[in-house]
């Protein structure tokens, strides 16, 4: 997790409870390494959290707005949630570390960068398993809008890709 340059203690205290709330979709992931907590600004009257949502009508917004502000109030900060939408969120702001959590959790990572999967078109998605390339899709649809569930051709089993958006 990378706490901001130039945060004051306060925020940093803030942004290491941030990295123990799990996303309600994926909880493996915190949402520090979703990359949707955008900043944190802690002033004498309080604390707010600028929040990301991941894509326009994401279930789990309000669940996530939710949790981050009964996790900080167990942990004696009163916050409120500010909703962020410029620029949009991304999955090229998934952590190093979400990534990798994300794979050892049975999910491949979004393959490359949004922005580059928008111009190149299908890319070589690996299973998180093996490693083999050698996959298909099975559906545009996995558990949740964000995902893809796709076969792998080596190991023959099933999983889901974590859609660049």
């Amino acid at each position: 997790m990378k706490v901001p340059v130039g945060a004051s203690p306060d925020e940093k205290r803030i942004w290491n409870l941030l990295a123990g709330v799990p996303d309600p979709e994926i909880p493996v992931l915190s949402i520090v390494d979703l990359g949707i907590v955008r900043w944190v600004r802690a002033t004498g009257n309080g604390t707010t959290v600028g929040i990301a949502p991941t894509y326009t009508g994401c279930p789990a917004t309000e669940v996530i707005a939710a949790t981050v502000v009964s996790h900080l109030s167990k942990n004696g900060v009163t916050a409120r949630i500010e909703q962020v939408l410029a620029p949009p969120w991304t999955t090229d702001w998934i952590s190093d570390s979400g990534r990798d959590k994300l794979r050892a959790y049975g999910i491949t990572p979004p393959a490359g960068s949004a922005k580059r999967s928008l111009i190149a078109g299908e890319l070589a998605i690996a299973c998180p398993r093996c490693a083999s390339t050698e996959t298909e899709k099975v559906s545009e649809f996995g558990s949740t809008p964000c995902k893809a569930s796709y076969k792998c051709g080596e190991c023959l089993e099933p999983f889901e890709y974590f859609k660049c958006i």
